[in-house]
């Protein structure tokens, strides 16, 4: 079926730009939504705050949980060993550019795993006590122990990925590890399985047997012996 336009079209040079000029002017639908999801930012939430965020401590699973200690799309990443730190948005963007930097000219695929949600207020050292909790310095996350930062996918030596996960791991707060596809997970700080053969049933497993005695104060005195004559 042949092709109609709305306006004669010439091959010849000369009479190309005046063909194009009097033609009419192409109209596009108005799309008032768009069906490409949004790049969510890492470094800041996407709504910000309803409220101000309290200082608070960093989550300790002490239910028995190893969420979060494994790796999950990448084969090799970086894991925090130390517990109550409070990374800011600042050393995560440094600890990723800094992974790049290191890994520049490879395919690779950098996944994070973690994001810097929780708002932190200060009033400055040289104002006075009350008034307020003070205003927005900075966007921060606090990271359970034990917890993957980042994950690190493709074709890249275990060496050369080894080595920029240490200098990223020089510029964070705290002490991190190299982990691998395949690491057993962590329970607070102990490792489940692996070559130590600890398992969650002996981690899990009271510390008092059900026969034994209540922990209280006339108890424990009863067991002391004495050391004053009747």
């Amino acid at each position: 079926m042949p092709i109609s336009f709305p306006f004669p079209i010439t091959t010849r040079t000369c009479c190309l730009r005046s063909t194009l000029q009097n033609s009419p002017p192409r109209t596009h639908p108005n799309r008032t939504f768009t069906s490409t999801p949004r790049p969510l930012d890492w470094l800041a939430p996407k709504a910000g705050e309803s409220s101000k965020s309290r200082k608070g401590r960093p989550r300790v699973p002490t239910g028995g949980s190893t969420r979060g200690t494994t790796l999950v799309w990448g084969d090799y990443g970086l894991r925090l060993r130390d517990h109550d730190r409070r990374i800011s948005a600042g050393a995560l963007k440094i600890a990723d550019a800094t992974i790049r930097q290191r890994l520049r000219g490879l395919k690779y695929r950098l996944y994070h795993r973690v994001c810097a949600n929780i708002g932190v207020y200060t009033s400055g050292n040289d104002q006075r006590m009350g008034k307020g909790k003070g205003s927005f310095d900075y966007w921060a996350c606090r990271p359970h122990v034990s917890k993957i930062l980042f994950e690190l996918k493709g074709d890249v030596h275990e060496a050369v990925v080894r080595d920029a996960m240490r200098l990223a791991g020089n510029k964070l707060p705290g002490l991190y590890e190299f982990v691998r596809k395949g690491d057993p997970p962590v329970m607070g700080i102990t490792k489940v399985g692996g070559t130590a053969g600890v398992s969650e049933e002996m981690l899990r497993r009271p510390r008092l047997g059900n026969g034994a005695p209540p922990n209280n104060i006339e108890s424990t005195a009863r067991r002391l012996p004495g050391t004053t004559a009747a």
